[in-house]
Order: structure tokens, then C-alpha cells, then sequence
């Protein structure tokens, strides 16, 4: 990895203090990350190879990043404010899984040029993986997943977060609360 991977990644792990510190969710917090991750996809890849059994390492890997990116969604906390606007706060647990995402692929970049290259390339040649385009692909692939995942679960939750109080018409005596 050099210095430019080093700030991609960490632009990727510092979207994470945006979600912490909470922001309303509307379009440019839902595709700001996609947009990073685009603009990684398009310094990083270069091809998707096709041979061998590249594309199943593709879809695993995708399968995953969309299992953490929807359970970082997931756990996420959602809450219409008395604007009606809905806010979201990632806890701990939506960090960790996002860290842990971008942390795998670093781990991966780093480790495989300092020393787990062998092992790497005898997975590789066991499991029918063409080549390094391969792996890049894959784990370009694992980003985008987990990113859009994200952005599709916090979409379909924020479009359910029932109104705030302050938004309600009627009191519980009344025995009905309508959305204003």
C-alpha cells in the first residue's frame, strides 16, 4: 500500500466519526460514502477478471460487505427531530462493523505484500483465483457492497421512523394521535 491507499482508507474510516457525532439523514449524508467509494472503486480497479473462479470470490465477498453495511444500518439509531427530518447516530456496535469492513480490506492490502503473499497466492492457486486483479476486484467490490447496503437499509428505516412528538395532533386522552 502506499501513502494515497493509506488516505483513501482513512477517509473511508474517518466517515465514521460523521456517523457517531450524528447527522440528519438526507441525500448528501445517504451518497457521500457512496461517492468516496466510487471514486476508490475508480483509483483502485482497473478490471474485473472473469476466469477461473474469480467471480465467486467477487460475490463472497460483496455477500459480506452487504452483511456488515446492513448490520451497521441496523445498528444505527434512528429518530425523527420536531423539524420531521430524520437523524441518525451510529453506536459503537455500527463503528465497529464499519471499521472492521475497512479495517479487513486494509489488513489485507498491507499483509499481502508484507509477508502473507505465499499463503495468498497458494489460496489463490487452490481455489482457482486468477490473479491479484482478482482479489482487488473483489474487495473493491466487498466496499461498494457494504456502503450501499448501508445506504439501502438506513433509507427503508428512515422512511419508517414514526413521527416526533411534537409532530403528533391530539393527546393520548384523546385516545387518537394523528400525524400532523
Amino acid at each position: 500500500m502506499n501513502a494515497t491507499d493509506y488516505v483513501i482508507n482513512a477517509i473511508l474510516v474517518l466517515l465514521v466519526l460523521r456517523q457517531i457525532r450524528g447527522s440528519r439523514l438526507d441525500l448528501v449524508s445517504l451518497v457521500l460514502p457512496v461517492v468516496l467509494v466510487a471514486a476508490a472503486a475508480a483509483y483502485f480497479l482497473r478490471s474485473v477478471p472473469t476466469a477461473g473462479h474469480d467471480i465467486v470470490l467477487d460475490v463472497t465477498l460483496a455477500a459480506a460487505g452487504a452483511v456488515l453495511g446492513a448490520l451497521c444500518a441496523l445498528t444505527t439509531r434512528l429518530r425523527r427531530g420536531a423539524d420531521g427530518k430524520v437523524f441518525a447516530k451510529a453506536g459503537a456496535v455500527a463503528a465497529v462493523l464499519w471499521v472492521l469492513g475497512i479495517g479487513a480490506r486494509m489488513a489485507f492490502a498491507f499483509f499481502s505484500g508484507h509477508g502473507a503473499g505465499p499463503a495468498i497466492e497458494r489460496f489463490s492457486v487452490a481455489h482457482d483465483i486468477t490473479s491479484a486483479s482478482a482479489w482487488v476486484a473483489a474487495l473493491v467490490m466487498m466496499a461498494l457492497a457494504e456502503v450501499i447496503a448501508r445506504l439501502a437499509v438506513l433509507w427503508l428505516r428512515g422512511s419508517r421512523v414514526p413521527p416526533a412528538a411534537a409532530e403528533l395532533v391530539g393527546s393520548p386522552a384523546d385516545g387518537v394521535q394523528v400525524p400532523s
